[in-house]
């Protein structure tokens, strides 16, 4: 249409290049992934539903497949939040377990203090398996150090991450941890919606 509402002449019929398809809506639920022919005869992996992903940890360079436990943020519409729609730049909660292992085994340190722990709890825990005076002297050569607001998190067992793949497009649900100015600018969004 022109600018003033007039219809225009159409000057050629529709082709199969201009086709555009359904949204996928990835919901968080037990994965489903529809295969979908495109132009070339490639493939796209459409997710229906999905529940887990590989998230990276960037400071300490590492990923990890987990759980995706809810949808917090979504910039563009409330409303893929309330129904836990899985898009790409939502904010997700995914669950921390796996990082949290990881750390306790590389550093020998607890994650996530404030929790309180019980005396078995702590003794399961991977920061006090017994250990070698080798690996212990290559472990205290190793320095970490997790900024509070993200140490807090492992506290809950939850983390927040930001997907960084297109469930619709590939199939995957993929991103990485929020630390540092990003995690701080999404917490604030996050508690003004609430």
């Amino acid at each position: 249409r022109s600018h003033t509402g007039a219809k225009r002449a159409h000057y050629r019929k529709k082709r199969k290049f201009e086709l555009g398809r359904q949204a996928a809506n990835t919901k968080l639920a037990p994965k489903r992934i529809h295969e979908v022919r495109v132009r070339g005869g490639n493939k796209k992996f459409r997710a229906m539903r999905l529940e887990s992903g590989n998230y990276s940890w960037g400071s300490e360079s590492i990923s990890r497949s987990t759980r995706i436990v809810a949808v917090v943020y979504n910039a563009s519409n409330n409303e893929l939040v309330r129904t836990n729609t899985l898009v790409k730049g939502a904010i997700v909660q995914i669950d921390a377990t796996p990082f949290r292992q990881w750390y306790e085994n590389r550093y020998a340190k607890v994650l996530g203090k404030k929790r309180q722990q019980t005396a078995t709890e702590e003794e399961k825990s991977d920061a006090n398996k017994p250990r070698s005076k080798h690996l212990l002297a290559k472990i205290a050569g190793r320095q970490s150090a997790v900024e509070p607001a993200l140490d807090s998190q492992f506290g809950s067992g939850r983390v927040y991450a930001i997907i960084t793949s297109r469930p619709g497009q590939s199939g995957r649900c993929d991103g990485y941890i929020l630390e540092g100015k990003e995690l701080d600018f999404y917490l604030r969004k996050i508690r003004s919606k609430k």
